[in-house]
């Protein structure tokens, strides 16, 4: 049973949190160098039209009253319009667009770490100082060590080019999908496309690779050191004495037990991958969060910058709340 006070205390932490992040980020934005509205005019504009906009944004107004408009429209949900990726559109449309796309990609990529990393772990403990744990082990510190930017060309060299099997990049192939949920794999699905969805599945194969390496080898790692922590417990040698069998010892008494520290290295992983989606995203050309976000810093377009890093916040310690109060769930204890 999950407590509500429990619940509460946690939504009421998000407040500050969100609140020194709007902060910094227009903190960061005002010391960065340039002028918002030399920018939206161009450099050759005249200082009358500089002027002119420079009234429109309200830069011309004190700091700390554009401090406090900021803040108000950020509770508004309100970013303004962009200034050069898409002159005019409000900002909330721009993420409403690509930030499913972030989303999927996360969380198929965090699903194939989930689907090879745990029972990797398990096996690696229950196989203690066997070749079985000690390959488990070399493969998770090379999935550690391995950086995106280079395990991603490396795939794409290997699997698209040399042999032919995957796209080299995008979501999909030459399909008209009608954008239901944002996520290609879905919208296919609901308009009956198996051939898009087919496509899309190869689209996507690598890139959920590339993000499933990195998470996989993290989650077996502390899958493992969790998991030998547990089965050397006194009530897991009780149930075995009790003539109880291993397999059924290990997944009823502890794998539940063992399974609570992973949830944060899962919250973890998800943001993490949220934020690596940067990478991942161009490097695989893929439409998300992340390469706008690199697009609108190349560009300096502010509005959109300050969204997105307030969108990626804003998720990463929604993802954490989600974590506490699975914590919750599975140890009763921490309501205490």
């Amino acid at each position: 049973m999950i407590s509500k006070r429990f619940v509460a205390k946690r939504l009421l932490l998000l407040v500050p949190v969100l609140f020194g992040v709007a902060t910094l980020v227009f903190a960061i934005l005002q010391l960065s160098p340039g002028d918002p509205a030399v920018t939206i005019a161009g450099e050759r504009a005249d200082r009358a039209d500089i002027i002119e906009i420079r009234h429109r944004l309200g830069l011309n107004e004190p700091l700390w009253e554009q401090y406090v408009q900021f803040l108000w429209d950020t509770v508004n949900l309100d970013f303004g319009e962009s200034f050069k990726i898409q002159p005019g559109t409000p900002v909330t449309d721009i993420l409403a667009d690509r930030l499913p796309i972030t989303i999927e990609l996360a969380f198929l990529g965090l699903f194939s770490g989930l689907l090879f990393g745990l029972p990797i772990g398990i096996l690696s403990a229950v196989k203690q100082d066997t070749w079985t744990d000690h390959l488990s082990r070399i493969g998770a510190l090379g999935g550690i060590s391995v950086p995106i930017y280079w395990s991603g060309p490396l795939l794409i060299m290997f699997f698209s080019i040399y042999l032919g099997i995957f796209p080299i990049s995008g979501r999909i192939g030459d399909f008209d999908i009608q954008a239901r949920t944002g996520m290609i794999l879905i919208d296919t699905l609901l308009v009956g496309r198996f051939d898009a969805f087919l496509s899309a599945v190869k689209h996507l194969f690598l890139p959920v690779v590339v993000l499933g390496i990195y998470s996989m080898a993290f989650i077996s790692r502390m899958m493992r050191s969790s998991m030998l922590e547990v089965i050397r417990q006194d009530y897991m040698r009780t149930a075995r004495a009790k003539g109880q069998g291993s397999k059924i010892t290990i997944l009823k008494h502890g794998l539940r037990n063992a399974f609570i520290p992973v949830i944060t290295i899962i919250g973890i992983q998800f943001g993490s991958m949220l934020g690596g989606s940067v990478l991942t995203e161009t490097v695989f050309s893929i439409n998300g969060i992340g390469t706008l976000l690199v697009e609108a810093i190349n560009k300096s377009d502010y509005p959109v910058v300050q969204a997105t890093v307030l969108v990626f916040a804003a998720m990463y310690t929604i993802v954490n709340l989600v974590v506490d109060i699975t914590y919750s769930m599975l140890d009763p204890r921490i309501n205490q």
